[in-house]
């Protein structure tokens, strides 16, 4: 059996840990996570994480595409042999940063940020819009 002196520290522990997890679930951290390996896709922290089965070539101008689809005002592109990183901005000026990653010959990491805190949707239709043009 517990000593007195120790149960109230016990339960403030307890409801402490409770609480911390509630919070991290019910924040919004972790949306989704679909899929291992190649085209698996995560939110995490107001950030979209996927993998495609292409090119680092290829997924630069499949985004390049994306970002003219979508009518976002390109604001710069970076690119080496291993990755790239491109910016736009939304019509509400909103700034999205897409970093590309070559992981193989025939798979690139992609991240991509709208925002300061993420938009998990127009995350997604750019995800889509990049997929449909590979």
């Amino acid at each position: 059996m517990l000593p007195m002196k120790s149960t109230p520290f016990l339960l403030r522990s307890v409801a402490l840990v409770a609480f911390a997890l509630a919070a991290v679930f019910q924040s919004g951290c972790v949306v989704a996570a679909v899929g291992a390996g190649a085209g698996a896709v995560a939110y995490i922290r107001g950030e979209l994480e996927a993998t495609l089965d292409s090119s680092l070539n290829a997924a630069v101008k499949a985004t390049n595409r994306a970002i003219g689809q979508l009518e976002f005002a390109k604001v710069s592109e970076k690119k080496d042999a291993l990755s790239a990183n491109l910016i736009a901005r939304t019509a509400q000026d909103k700034k999205i940063e897409i970093d590309l990653i070559k992981v193989g010959d025939q798979v690139t990491k992609v991240k991509i940020r709208v925002g300061v805190f993420g938009d998990e949707a127009v995350s997604m239709a750019i995800l889509e819009k990049i997929k449909a043009a590979l």
